[in-house]
């Protein structure tokens, strides 16, 4: 029995056109084999805490898609810091194969699995860093810096204020708008802009915030 059904399928269409987003077949099918591996590998590794498959494609394939915009709007270079299981920086790979994408994350379990997806989808845009965040120190400055479900926004950008400069965006996903956590921005750092994600099929609230940094 396949791991990836028809409605998991159509789901994605469905999801992705209400996004606004345009996938092409190879596309819609290399998101559909990233689901396949994630729940194959994920009742091992446990790469994330959603268990059922059925919930998969919002909670991570159309979150992961609905920040697109904002990642078009800004450079080439992207850095998913604790990228777990690959979300938000997989399906952003597969969306901008002309971009650079690095997956860290300091789990060696994880960044074996996500080693695997850019082997078995061949993502020549896709380069993993198995270190902590505090510790990896990259050539040049990232365009971009996001995160999904990673830390608090204080330590989101304590542990990665070295990895950009004043032209870099920070975006992190959160759920519910993270006030408390926006007081205790460190000083170098502002709130850009905040934006709320419509996620189909996802019940929660979903927030996008970019943050910069004046250096």
């Amino acid at each position: 029995m396949s791991l990836v059904t028809a409605r998991h399928a159509e789901e994605l269409c469905e999801g992705a056109r209400e996004l606004g987003v345009e996938l092409s077949v190879e596309q819609h099918e290399q998101l559909l084999a990233y689901l396949a591996l994630l729940i194959k590998w994920n009742k091992a590794y446990n790469l994330t805490a959603v268990r059922n498959p059925d919930e998969m494609v919002s909670r991570h394939l159309l979150d992961s898609l609905s920040v697109i915009d904002h990642v078009r709007e800004a450079g080439d270079n992207w850095l998913d810091v604790g990228s777990g299981g690959g979300m938000p920086g997989i399906p952003l790979a597969i969306l901008f194969p002309e971009r650079q994408f690095t997956l860290l994350d300091s789990n060696g379990k994880k960044t074996r699995f996500l080693t695997q997806v850019k082997l078995e989808l061949k993502l020549a845009n896709l380069q993993v860093i198995h270190s902590r965040v505090e510790d990896y120190r990259p050539d040049v400055p990232f365009s971009g810096i996001c995160s999904r479900a990673f830390s608090s926004l204080e330590d989101f950008s304590n542990w990665t204020r070295h990895l950009g400069d004043n032209h870099s965006q920070w975006l992190a996903m959160k759920g519910v708008h993270p006030d408390d956590e926006l007081q205790a921005l460190p000083a170098d750092f502002r709130l850009a802009a905040t934006h709320v994600l419509k996620v189909p099929g996802c019940q929660g609230q979903r927030h996008l915030l970019i943050l910069r940094r004046s250096v």
